[in-house]
């Protein structure tokens, strides 16, 4: 089965925009949980400009599904918090400082020993580690050897393609990175830019992904449909 993960960042950023603490972020993370996903993903970064270094101290106190805390391991306050909250997945994400969103995978070969020092950092923590990756058979051959536990395959691309119409050409990288990465024993999640509409066919092609993490179009659907009718449609994707 395919898990699904909901990113709940956005809600951070709408409660930001405002100051206080509405919406609740710990109270969102609860949700979440009783509607069925799950798991629950932060992608905390330096500003904190959506999920604050306290909102996940906070949700990992309440959590009882799967917690994913995604970001840029070049940054000694995210590794220490990690370390602090222990999650069940820490995803490490080639991020750069100000990137308004992730926007592609590691360089698994030019960053293979870095990859293989920090994936260890928190293995020896008992934390499953995930890596960001294009749908590149080159960088998943690398991937493997980091010790890393799962790839995360970034899906933009699979999106923007699915979107115009070309939906076999839009899967077949991932399609051929997910056999590479089955054959090399590496778990699969995916995410970036799947929604209801692109999600299902993703599945069906690879229907041994472990996890897919969705946010910014599971909380615009939610505007429409309420948070847990559109965490019960995606998860009937899923199926």
């Amino acid at each position: 089965m395919t898990k699904l993960s909901v990113n709940i960042n956005k809600f951070a950023t709408l409660r930001n925009s405002r100051g206080g603490d509405n919406p609740d972020i710990v109270k969102v993370a609860i949700d979440a949980q009783q509607f069925g996903a799950d798991g629950v993903t932060v992608h905390p970064r330096p500003d904190e400009r959506h999920i604050r270094y306290e909102d996940v101290r906070q949700i990992k106190k309440i959590i009882t599904t799967e917690f994913n805390i995604e970001g840029n391991c070049r940054e000694q306050k995210f590794i220490d918090l990690v370390l602090q909250t222990k999650p069940n997945q820490v995803t490490l994400v080639p991020d750069t400082l100000g990137q308004l969103t992730s926007d592609h995978g590691w360089d698994t070969i030019a960053n293979k020993d870095y990859l293989r020092e920090t994936i260890r950092i928190f293995k020896d923590a008992g934390i499953r580690v995930s890596i960001f990756v294009d749908p590149d058979i080159i960088m998943v051959e690398s991937a493997a050897v980091t010790g890393t536990d799962r790839i995360e395959l970034y899906t933009e691309s699979y999106a923007k393609h699915y979107a115009m119409g070309n939906k076999q050409k839009a899967v077949e990288p991932y399609v051929q990175a997910a056999i590479k990465a089955k054959e090399l024993g590496l778990g699969i999640n995916a995410g970036h830019d799947l929604d209801r509409y692109n999600l299902q066919f993703l599945k069906q092609q690879i229907p041994w992904i472990d996890e897919v993490s969705i946010g910014h179009a599971l909380v615009c659907d939610a505007l429409y449909l309420g948070f847990e009718n559109a965490i019960q449609v995606y998860k009937r994707q899923l199926i």
